[in-house]
């Protein structure tokens, strides 16, 4: 009975003691801190354990990163005390913690090469012109004996994109009619290559002749650009990499992604804008200014915006300075700063809190939730409005994310998107698919 007693009172012990363990600061610390570390080269940062020993450090690579100034492979330190840890050069490194011959936390670093840009916030014209012809829809051609859609009994699909007639490139609609004409006047069917998502298909079309004018026509809509304004996120200098817009550039009216086949940026400068309100968001009125002066191409669009080169650094920049950025694991929630224009091409600086941040491990266009609680931005535009997308978002002197879309029913707030994921599609950082958490100094 009294062993039974004293085995209770010991495994009770026992729980008591794990407990206090599990919920203690140093425990904590120990197991927040996660198995991979990335930073920029560089930059400090502090490492906490706050376990009340004395140890040794082990780092398996000095020359990419020294630990509290030194590139002694092994360091004794005080693990109750933060560690300050020096980037020195991209590469890897693994740090291990070790109380005698017992390791207690190990910790893979990558360091990334030092990365700037110049924020933007200028309007920009975009003109962007398709790689094929889009097909936004199917109209009937009136034959004088019935009334027929060539293309839409061909299975042509609105969304898909012809890339390729006869053995022809389709760049543009003036090249799709000449095609037209010839098969109709000889009576011969088309030969269409068209990508539908993914998939390349090939069909066949034989043009109808309109009795109207007695033209040859396929019986569809097509569309091969579009044009609109949308504001400069960011330019990195060395590589005159620019990211615009914050979101995808999608058709009107198929709602489809557009596929670039070519494409400019051009300057912009603000009109008016409609106030948003609950159930407007809102909108920037702008024109295109002094289009003959191409700013730069475009290459890409992708869900984070579009991308290129520009041919000069921009101009009307609230800084010319290069600024660090954030990975997306360094956002926090708090006070930040978007940069954009309300009125012609002046860039103003407007006060935003972050008031939530979303942790990803995979690019996702929604990564922080904005307010504005600037009075000056509230009176002129309602808070966000379209055409602000794009807007740089800046915290702590670094560059964080892009504005990307409003809230319908809170024009005050909206998304915003992670600058690292615009840099990876602007091509200047590589694919990192699982960031992880550093407190940085």
């Amino acid at each position: 009975m009294i062993r039974n007693h004293k085995r209770k009172w010991i495994g009770s012990l026992l729980l008591l003691l794990t407990a206090l363990i599990v919920t203690s600061t140093p425990f904590h610390d120990v197991t927040s801190l996660p198995k991979e570390l990335r930073l920029f080269e560089g930059s400090l940062s502090q490492l906490k354990l706050s376990v009340p020993v004395m140890g040794t450090l082990v780092n398996s690579n000095p020359e990419i990163l020294q630990v509290n100034g030194t590139e002694a492979r092994e360091v004794h330190v005080d693990f109750s005390q933060p560690l300050q840890v020096a980037p020195k050069k991209a590469g890897q490194t693994h740090l291990q913690w070790r109380v005698g011959s017992l390791p207690i936390k190990e910790v893979k670093v990558n360091v990334l090469p030092d990365l700037k840009v110049i924020p933007g916030g200028q309007s920009i014209g975009v003109k962007l012109q398709t790689a094929g012809v889009l097909v936004v829809g199917h109209h009937l051609v009136d034959t004088g004996k019935e009334k027929v859609s060539p293309g839409e009994s061909s299975g042509i699909h609105v969304g898909d994109m012809i890339v390729k007639m006869n053995d022809l490139y389709i760049n543009d609609m003036s090249e799709v009619k000449k095609v037209v004409n010839e098969a109709g006047a000889k009576n011969q069917p088309i030969q269409l290559m068209v990508v539908r998502g993914k998939e390349k298909i090939n069909l066949t079309l034989r043009p109808a002749q309109d009795k109207k004018d007695n033209q040859y026509r396929m019986g569809l809509y097509i569309r091969d650009s579009a044009a609109g304004v949308g504001t400069l996120t960011f330019y990195e200098p060395d590589s005159k990499a620019y990211g615009a817009l914050g979101h995808v550039i999608s058709d009107v009216d198929t709602g489809q992604a557009i596929v670039v086949g070519d494409g400019q940026i051009v300057q912009a400068s603000v009109t008016s804008i409609e106030k948003g309100q609950s159930g407007n968001p809102g909108e920037k009125f702008a024109r295109f200014y002094n289009e003959n002066e191409v700013l730069g191409n475009i290459s890409k669009n992708t869900p984070f915006g579009i991308f290129g080169k520009m041919y000069d650094k921009p101009k009307r920049a609230k800084t010319n300075e290069a600024l660090p950025v954030a990975l997306a694991e360094q956002v926090k929630e708090g006070p930040a700063k978007i940069l954009t224009v309300v009125n012609g091409q002046e860039v103003e600086e407007f006060d935003i809190e972050i008031v939530n941040v979303v942790k990803q491990h995979f690019p996702a266009t929604k990564g922080m939730i904005i307010k504005v609680n600037d009075k000056r931005l509230l009176e002129k535009t309602g808070g966000i409005v379209q055409g602000m997308s794009g807007s740089p978002i800046i915290q702590d002197g670094k560059v964080v994310g892009a504005v990307t879309h409003v809230f319908v029913n809170d024009p005050t707030s909206g998304y915003g998107c992670f600058i690292e994921w615009m840099l990876q599609d602007a091509g200047l950082t590589t694919k990192q698919q699982h960031p992880v958490s550093l407190k940085a100094s």
